[in-house]
C-alpha cells in the first residue's frame, strides 16, 4: 500500500453522523496503520458554532464508540489524532466562511512548512446533495481549486450519494461539478465498492481460470442480486419517502454489482479500465419502457409486523411518510444485457426494507446439464432432489462464497443430492478486513479513482431507473403490493421470479 502525501482534509457537514460514525473512525483508522503522512490535518466544517477543542472532544467520543480497533478513553493514539484536527463555523452560501476556512488551511500549511499555494486538499461533501452544487461553486469561487494540470499541488472532492434524483438532476449536477472542477477532482462514492467482498469479485471472476469460461448465456442460466435490509425507515420517513428503494439502492449499489458480476474482462485494473467495462455493461442494458414495467418490475410497501420482537408499524404510519404515499420500500426487477456474453440471461434484482433479515449475495444459477443418465429418476421424490449448481457470493453478512454441486448419496441407486462447498473469509483470512470508507478515503488521497463512480457511468444507471420511474408515473392505479415487516417481501414478487424462470425453463 502507497503512503499518502500530507494533506488537508475538509469535511462539509461535520457535525452529521455520517461524520461521526464512518468518516472520522475511517480516518483515525488508516492513520492508526501509518498509512496517513505525517502533517495531515482534518478540518471539520459545519453551520453550528464550537470551538477546535469542543471538536476534538466529540471526536474522540465518537472514536471510542465507533471504531473498529476499539480505542480506549484518553489514550495517547486518541490524543495525537484529535491533536490533528480543527474545526470551521460558516455556512455552505456565504463567501466569507470559505474565505475564513482559507485562511485556517493556509495557517496549517504553514505550520507544516508547506507554502500557500502548494497544499493538498480534499474536500469531503458529507452534507445533503440539494448543497452540492453551492458548496463546490463557492470553493471555485474563493480560490480553494488548484489546477487539476499542476503536477505540484492537488484538489480533489469526495461527493456522497445520491447522485441526482433522476437523469435531468444528475445530468444538472455533473455539469455544474464540470464548470468548477475536472472530471479527474471529482470522486463520488459508493460505499459498497469499498468492501471488501464486492472488491473480491473481480479478483474471484478474472483471478480463477475455472468460473471465467463458464460466465455466459451458453451455461448460466440466470443470476439474482439480492440486497435486504431489516431495519425499516428509523425515523427518516420524510427523506425516504422522497427517494424510495428504487432510488435510494437500485440505481447506485445494485447496479454497480450488477456491473461488476456482467462486465467484460478490462485489459488492465486501472482506473478507467475497469470504468470503461462498466459502462459498457450498463450501457447494453435496455430500459424499462412504460409499456413494459409491470412485466419487469414489482414495487412493495412493508405493512406492519415485527423484527426481532420489535413491532414495526405499516410504513404509511410511519413519521414522515404522506398517508397516500406510494413510495416502494420493496422493489424486484428483471433486466437483460443485450451483448454477446448475456444475451438472453435474466438478471433479477430484489431490495427492500423491513425485511426477515440483513443479506447481500449474488446467487449465479447454472443451466442443468443433459439428464439422460439419470432417466431413470424422472419421477418422484429422488427427482426433485436433483438441483441445478448454484454459485453464491455473499457481500454480507458472514462473507463468503458457496458452490452447490449434485452428490451421489451412498447406496445402491443412482441418487444425486445437492451439497455446498463454503468458504468463509472469516475463517479462513486471520485479518479484519479495512471498512469501506477505510479503503475510499485512501484511495482519494492516494488519487486511484477504481472505485469511484465516473460521471458516464451515473448517467447511464440513471438512464435505465428513469425508465421504471417513468412507467411507474403513467400507471392510473398504481401496482403497490403490501408485505408484511419481518418477512422476505410480497408474494407477488416471488411468482414474478419463480414463474418466469419456470417459463423460460420450459422453452
Amino acid at each position: 500500500m502507497n503512503k499518502a502525501k500530507p494533506t488537508t482534509i475538509v469535511i462539509f457537514g461535520a457535525s452529521g453522523d455520517l461524520t461521526r460514525r464512518k468518516l472520522i473512525p475511517a480516518l483515525f483508522q488508516v492513520s492508526l496503520e501509518g498509512l496517513l503522512a505525517k502533517g495531515t490535518r482534518i478540518v471539520g466544517f459545519a453551520r453550528r458554532e464550537k470551538s477546535h477543542e469542543q471538536f476534538r472532544v466529540e471526536i474522540e467520543e465518537a472514536l471510542v464508540e465507533f471504531t473498529r480497533s476499539k480505542p480506549s478513553a484518553g489514550s495517547p493514539e486518541l490524543k495525537v489524532f484529535s491533536s490533528s484536527c480543527y474545526y470551521q463555523t460558516g455556512n455552505y452560501d456565504n463567501s466569507k466562511s470559505f474565505h475564513d476556512l482559507k485562511e485556517l488551511l493556509e495557517r496549517l500549511d504553514k505550520e507544516n512548512g508547506i507554502s500557500s499555494d502548494k497544499g493538498n486538499r480534499l474536500f469531503y461533501l458529507a452534507t445533503p446533495p440539494t448543497v452540492f452544487s453551492g458548496i463546490v461553486g463557492m470553493l471555485g469561487q474563493t480560490g480553494h481549486i488548484a489546477d487539476p494540470n499542476d503536477e505540484e499541488r492537488w484538489t480533489r472532492v469526495i461527493i456522497e450519494k445520491p447522485f441526482g434524483r433522476d437523469l435531468e438532476t444528475a445530468s444538472a449536477l455533473n455539469k455544474n461539478l464540470s464548470a468548477i472542477l475536472d472530471e479527474r477532482q471529482i470522486y463520488r462514492i459508493d460505499h459498497y465498492l469499498g468492501k471488501e467482498t464486492v472488491q473480491n469479485i473481480m479478483a474471484f471472476r478474472f483471478g480463477n481460470s475455472i468460473f471465467e469460461p463458464l460466465w455466459d448465456r451458453r451455461y448460466v442460466s440466470h443470476v439474482h442480486i439480492t440486497v435486504a435490509e431489516s431495519v425499516c425507515v428509523e425515523g427518516r420517513g420524510g427523506y425516504y419517502d422522497s427517494s424510495g428503494a428504487l432510488r435510494d439502492m437500485v440505481q447506485n449499489h445494485m447496479l454497480q454489482l450488477l456491473a461488476l458480476i456482467a462486465m467484460e474482462p478490462p485489459a488492465s485494473f486501472a482506473p478507467d479500465a475497469v470504468r470503461d467495462e462498466k459502462v459498457k455493461l450498463l450501457s447494453a442494458i435496455p430500459p424499462i419502457g412504460a409499456s413494459e414495467v409491470n412485466e419487469c418490475s414489482i414495487r412493495g410497501q412493508y405493512a406492519a409486523g415485527t423484527i426481532d420482537g420489535k413491532l414495526i408499524p405499516d410504513y404509511l404510519r410511519e413519521n414522515g411518510v404522506k398517508p397516500d404515499s406510494v413510495t416502494e420500500t420493496f422493489v424486484a426487477l428483471k433486466l437483460y444485457v443485450d451483448n454477446w456474453r448475456w444475451a438472453g440471461v435474466p438478471f433479477y434484482l430484489r431490495t427492500g426494507k423491513a425485511l426477515a433479515g440483513r443479506l447481500t449475495e449474488v446467487n449465479i444459477e447454472f443451466r442443468q446439464p443433459p439428464l439422460a443418465l439419470f432417466s431413470h429418476m424422472q419421477e418422484g421424490e429422488e427427482r426433485s432432489r436433483m438441483k441445478p449448481n448454484m454459485l453464491s457470493l455473499r457481500v454480507q453478512p458472514n462473507e463468503g462464497i458457496r458452490l452447490s454441486i449434485g452428490m451421489k448419496v451412498p447406496g445402491q441407486k443412482m441418487v444425486l443430492e445437492p451439497q455446498d462447498m463454503e468458504f468463509c473469509y472469516q475463517d479462513v483470512f486471520d485479518v479484519e478486513a479495512p471498512g469501506a470508507y477505510e479503503r475510499l478515503i485512501l484511495d482519494a488521497i492516494l488519487g486511484d479513482t477504481t472505485l469511484f463512480i465516473r460521471q458516464d457511468e451515473v448517467e447511464a444507471a440513471w438512464k435505465l431507473v428513469n425508465g421504471v420511474i417513468d412507467g411507474w408515473a403513467s400507471e392510473e392505479v398504481p401496482h403497490i403490493h403490501l408485505y408484511r415487516a419481518g418477512t422476505w417481501g410480497p408474494y407477488a414478487a416471488d411468482e414474478f421470479i419463480t414463474n418466469d424462470i419456470r417459463k423460460s425453463k420450459a422453452l
